[in-house]
């Protein structure tokens, strides 16, 4: 192509009239210079941060590959999983889906039974105290409850610090994401704490769990029997007054003692709660129903909540525990074709064994049955809340982040304000200290690591909404 030097255009410029002159000068001198947008690779390179990284932008309809480098890695997914999970939810169970806990009768015998709802509450128990007292039911013999309708499991992750409360344990009965309030406040006999099952309106005290200050070591220590749950927290840390959430272990001791503590106070007074593991044929007296699974998910997406994301994931399986259940998840996606990428070992994203790859991600999330639907459902412009909104952008991110020690994920679909579209997986692990660090709380330089892989992301959205749509 032929090159308009600046001779020809001031004679070009000096043939017109005067108007057209004027006009295309001032064209000429306001438009800002064009620079030109580095290619993904280069921003990799030029972000300087020690990291894998594995990406892949495809054409939303078809598939088809528009940018990829690294994209067959395998990485670990951390929180994208749950853009996975709520895939196949959403196939398996669909989005009208709800959970029931429901209050038994059998005999003499009242059974509190879960029915795996993770984000039932105290408020929720609260109001079916009150229903259950409103139909005039009277005091039993024997109190049980049931939490059977999903496998028990320990903790979310065993290799994650035990005194997480994104890390509690699993069954059919869940309260307040199975986690407890701890708060403390030093005083003239020493550190007063307070265990609760804090909600909107209700808190009562959780009897089943205690906690008290010691010189030790360790933040915290743990242990339990069939009845009570015992944290022991350095008397160092707890100096000053504050409070912090614990996971719970003991979920049906949890669930049936708060539920005692709410009767009581209406005046409808139950036995000691007992654990059972067979549901005895009974007749339903009152329930209460989660809302829509469609309502879960979004609310999974937007706070990345573990719990909701393993419960989902093993009622849409019906598996006996996490890793059977995500193999059953992993066949659903090779059923479709897409399951040659992953190698998916829970539905969070917390087990340090998943593995996805970024093409195998960006192409689930756009072609997987359901992904219309999740769509709708994921967070909008996601990196907004750690790097700030960018007032210079003219596309709009649909996505999930995902985030572990050292490593930073971000999968979705990306759309320019002309309504062109694509799909997208960011994967971003620092190997080494990502292993090293695996179960501890804010090890040192992740926070500056995550800050400058978030932005590398936001970089990379930015070149492919200029190169591609």
């Amino acid at each position: 192509m032929r090159t308009l030097g600046r001779r020809s255009l001031l004679a070009g410029l000096l043939a017109l009239p005067a108007s057209r002159v004027l006009a295309q000068d001032e064209t000429l001198f306001s438009r800002p210079p064009v620079r030109p947008v580095p290619s993904t690779s280069r921003l990799i390179a030029r972000a300087g941060a020690a990291a894998t990284v594995g990406y892949a932008l495809i054409d939303r309809k078809t598939g088809g590959v528009m940018d990829a480098g690294g994209a067959d890695l395998p990485l670990p997914p951390a929180s994208t999983m749950k853009a996975l999970t709520a895939l196949y939810a959403l196939d398996r169970l669909g989005g009208d889906f709800r959970f029931r806990t429901r209050i038994l009768r059998a005999g003499d015998t009242l059974i509190l039974a879960g029915g795996g709802d993770p984000v039932l509450n105290t408020d929720d128990l609260a109001a079916l105290a009150d229903n259950l007292v409103a139909v005039g039911q009277a005091s039993p013999a024997r109190f049980v409850v049931w939490g059977g309708a999903l496998p028990s499991i320990e903790e979310i992750a065993p290799a994650q610090a035990d005194y997480l409360a994104y890390n509690p344990a699993l069954s059919g009965m869940i309260l307040n994401f199975n986690r407890v309030h701890l708060g403390w406040r030093p005083g003239a006999d020493g550190v007063q704490m307070s265990l609760q099952a804090r909600a909107a309106r209700h808190s009562p005290r959780a009897y089943t769990i205690s906690a008290q200050a010691r010189s030790q070591a360790r933040l915290f220590d743990y242990h339990k029997d069939d009845r009570q749950e015992f944290w022991t927290v350095s008397r160092a840390a707890v100096a000053r007054a504050g409070s912090r959430w614990l996971p719970v272990r003991n979920p049906e001791l949890y669930a049936g003692d708060v539920f005692q503590t709410l009767c009581r106070a209406k005046g409808l007074v139950l036995p000691r709660p007992e654990v059972i593991s067979q549901l005895p044929a009974a007749t339903e007296v009152v329930a209460h129903e989660s809302p829509q699974l469609r309502e879960l998910l979004r609310d999974m997406l937007k706070f990345s909540t573990n719990l909701t994301a393993e419960v989902i994931g093993l009622r849409a399986s019906g598996a006996a525990g996490q890793e059977a259940s995500a193999g059953a998840m992993q066949g659903w996606l090779q059923e479709q074709g897409l399951g040659q990428d992953f190698l998916l070992r829970d539905h969070s994203g917390l087990s340090t064994q998943s593995r996805v790859t970024a093409l195998g991600l960006a192409r689930a999330v756009s072609l997987a049955k359901g992904a219309e639907e999740l769509a709708g459902l994921l967070k909008v412009n996601p990196l907004d809340e750690d790097l700030g909104v960018n007032e210079q952008r003219d596309f709009t991110v649909s996505g999930k982040t995902g985030t572990l020690n050292f490593v930073s994920n971000l999968t979705g679909h990306l759309e320019t304000t002309d309504g062109k579209a694509a799909s997208f997986a960011i994967l971003c692990t620092d190997a080494p200290r990502q292993l090293a660090s695996v179960g501890q709380e804010m090890p040192a330089g992740v926070i500056t690591w995550t800050l400058r892989a978030k932005q590398l992301q936001r970089d990379m959205l930015t070149g492919w909404a200029a190169r591609f749509l």
